[in-house]
């Protein structure tokens, strides 16, 4: 991500014959907005820290301040541009910092930038001080990181660190991405299960309990395709954009399940957004020698490619409405069939020429979208649309130049809209609804034979599959694969949240993680059969969540300023409380387990005292001083002191309980972004927002980070030295929110924000 005082160069005085688009020109405003507004705060927060440094300074000059007191004097510029003020003090003083007052060591000089330019928006660790402090730029703001004392006499910013000796291996993907992609759920001959979340695709063996992962995607996967073989397979990602910046291009990866290799790219440079279908030729005659794919440019392309030799054959303009399917023709290689709102395209290629005929619904009202597309073994097209009907268009009719016609009507099948069809190998169809949630089982003369319902909790179906000895897989809309058989009940095998996704904290003893999300759903989960133990829906959607160090509850906290206790074993409301009305941020118990403390959105941090093991709660202390929003806090081990991170960068620390001043710094705070043992997590030219979390092994050896890019990195502990190295590992397709170690250190557990995907990691 760029600073903040990074210059735009585009031309401001954009005329009114501009040829940028008026979305292009909407979106440039913006994102200048955006810009002022994020530099208006940095410079009220400098601002702010300025002038109550000054104020100090101030106080020292006056009467009774104390031998060596002296007024400060300023110094010029220096060849950065940056302004500084150097504060010659030589007695030790006494420091504000918002909360309490902490005692420190003041060197003979020390310098305070008060107006950082452009040249000063860089990760720059400053000269480690005498008082044992680095300096590090973000934004061009200065963080000042103090060491513990033992640590100042060996430090030194010229040592090199280590990378760590532990890597990560990816052991398991919790959730499905249903909640907006189709025909995504398939089972494998090795009798796995392939669908994909965030950048992996997944294949799941339900019986042995065993996950195998593709990593080759760096983006979201937004479809997914099976050859004939039953083998190869084809997947399509969204177009992203890597750490540095540059683009990375929607493509189409076609890979052997078996291996896991990567056979070959298909379309870099081609596809314009996303790639959201991809299917590939089914007759006997062509071998599935051919590969389709609609992207999500203005007019959805849809391309037809030779995959072997990535060889694009034609291409045309689909619609400029949007696509939800498209597939190949099982008894005509140049034959194909693609759907979306208002529309039933038939393709014919001849050559690098597609021709189009529409699907007519001439006397049947034409459906607002129709949303599935599925071949019965005689060749007839069947759809579902959104209405609820099913049409069937006979293959006989194709021959006269008359297939675009409706040979047969299902009316009202389902009660709103039919998102997937599938034929199974005996002939006969299921479809699977929307509004009703009702898996319905038709003859091959398309009468009903027996129906079930997915249940509420688990919402409207996306894609069915037939899996083994007749069972069915269905994918739901809120990211869940269910398998189950008619007329008997659907359970099931894959769950996963539904929305952004920030709360995380661990068991303290056992191998449990608990998780909650902007769905509104806390799932308290099991490492080892890796579903959840319980689930629970919240007024509120969830944002933080902390266990007791007894592990008997957990408290959980919201987007609007409440939080709430839950027993960990019954999940039942033992205690619940609103602080102010913004989010709450963070939430964590003391390690003794007497204090809660509870970060919010409105600069605060509320402290409560907790009584029988975690079942009542009486406040006892507010902490206040932050200029911004509190993004992180920690206590000490001795469970006397809270230090906590801001919105701006700011370090304060805090003896909640007491009014007094903190005489000795607290040396070791493990989840905080800003503080010397965190320093090397930091790339150039990063923001305050570029990470979003850090976590410590409790073994002290490993420091795990998530950072806005969707890559967990690992380093060495202390990572106390700029640019430190580390393990990098992807899977997530957007901004790591947090992460994790178990209590026993086997395993880390990362969540993804907008991809809302939990991954478990072994750490070996």
């Amino acid at each position: 991500m760029t600073s903040l005082f990074y210059h735009y160069s585009m031309n401001d005085n954009v005329s009114a014959g501009s040829t940028m688009e008026v979305d292009d020109r909407l979106s440039h405003l913006e994102q200048r907005v955006q810009l002022q507004e994020d530099e208006l705060q940095l410079l009220k927060a400098e601002l702010a820290d300025a002038l109550r440094r000054l104020g100090y300074c101030e106080e020292l000059t006056q009467p009774g301040a104390g031998a060596g007191g002296r007024r400060p004097t300023v110094a010029p510029p220096t060849k950065n541009h940056c302004s500084l003020v150097d504060i010659q003090l030589k007695s030790e003083v006494y420091i504000h910092l918002g909360w309490e007052s902490l005692k420190l060591s003041v060197s003979p000089s020390f310098f305070i930038f008060i107006n950082p330019s452009p040249s000063c928006s860089y990760l720059a660790p400053s000269p480690v001080s005498e008082d044992g402090y680095v300096r590090m730029f973000l934004r061009g703001r200065p963080v000042t990181m103090h060491m513990p004392d033992q640590k100042r006499d060996s430090y030194s910013l010229d040592h090199k660190g280590a990378l760590p000796e532990h890597k990560l291996k990816l052991q398991w993907v919790y959730g499905y991405r249903g909640r907006d992609c189709r025909s995504n759920l398939y089972l494998l001959p090795t009798g796995e299960i392939v669908y994909f979340n965030a950048s992996v695709v997944v294949l799941y063996n339900v019986e042995e309990q065993q996950q195998r992962h593709y990593l080759g995607h760096n983006d979201d996967v937004k479809c997914l395709g099976i050859h004939p073989d039953m083998v190869t397979i084809a997947t399509g990602q969204v177009a992203g954009t890597s750490k540095d910046g540059k683009l990375l291009p929607p493509h189409v990866r076609v890979w052997d399940s078996v291996s896991l290799n990567t056979l070959h790219v298909i379309g870099m440079g081609v596809f314009d957004r996303a790639v959201t279908c991809v299917a590939f030729s089914k007759s006997v005659s062509n071998g599935g020698a051919h590969l389709c794919a609609v992207d999500d440019a203005n007019d959805h392309i849809l391309s037809v490619w030779n995959w072997q030799k990535e060889k694009q054959l034609a291409d045309v303009k689909c619609s400029n409405d949007s696509v939800l399917a498209a597939a190949f023709h099982p008894m005509d290689a140049n034959l194909i069939v693609t759907c979306g709102k208002s529309h039933l395209n038939l393709w014919t290629m001849d050559g690098n020429t597609l021709t189009k005929r529409q699907g007519l619904f001439e006397k049947n009202e034409k459906p607002k979208y129709v949303l599935c597309v599925a071949f019965a073994e005689n060749g007839d097209t069947i759809t579902g649309d959104s209405s609820g009907n099913i049409f069937i268009w006979a293959k006989g009719l194709f021959e006269d130049n008359r297939g675009n016609r409706i040979s047969q009507v299902v009316a009202r099948a389902h009660e709103g809209g039919i998102f997937s069809l599938c034929v199974l190998k005996d002939g006969t169809l299921v479809s699977g609804g929307g509004k009703d949630r009702r898996m319905v089982l038709w003859d091959h003369d398309y009468n009903k034979q027996s129906e079930m319902e997915v249940p509420e909790a688990f919402g409207p179906v996306r894609a069915v599959t037939e899996g083994k000895q007749g069972e069915l897989l269905v994918g739901t809309t809120k990211n869940t694969v269910l398998t189950g058989s008619f007329p008997e009940t659907l359970n099931p095998i894959v769950q996963g949240h539904t929305d952004e996704l920030w709360g995380l904290d661990i068991h303290p003893s056992m191998e449990q993680f608990v998780t909650c999300g902007q769905d509104k759903q806390v799932h308290l989960w099991d490492t080892n059969s890796h579903q959840p133990l319980w689930s629970k829906t919240i007024e509120d959607p969830g944002r933080c969540a902390g266990f007791h160090p007894s592990g008997a509850v957990l408290a959980v906290g919201t987007m609007t300023g409440r939080w709430l206790v839950l027993d960990a074993d019954t999940r039942d409301l033992v205690f619940m409380h609103t602080d102010g009305n913004e989010i709450i941020s963070n939430i964590k118990y003391s390690p003794d387990g007497n204090f809660l403390a509870v970060g919010s959105h409105d600069n605060f941090v509320y402290i409560y005292a907790v009584m029988e093991n975690g079942k009542k709660y009486s406040r006892v202390g507010k902490c206040t001083g932050h200029s911004s929003f509190v993004t992180h806090l920690d206590w000490s081990v001795d469970s006397q002191y809270i230090v906590t991170n801001s919105g701006d960068y700011e370090i304060l620390f805090c003896e909640p309980l007491l009014s007094k001043r903190i005489t000795l710094l607290p040396t070791y705070f493990v989840l905080l972004l800003y503080h010397w043992f965190c320093l090397g997590v930091w790339p150039d030219g990063a923001d305050g927002t570029d990470i979003n979390a850090v976590c410590r092994s409790h073994d002290s050896s490993l420091l795990a980070s998530a950072d806005d890019f969707g890559k967990v990195h690992l380093f060495s502990n202390p990572c106390s030295q700029p640019r430190a190295p580390s393990h990098t590992y992807g899977g997530h397709s957007s901004h790591v929110t947090n992460v994790a170690f178990l209590h026993d250190d086997s395993h880390l557990i990362s969540t993804g924000g907008k991809d809302t995907s939990i991954l478990q990691w072994v750490v070996a």
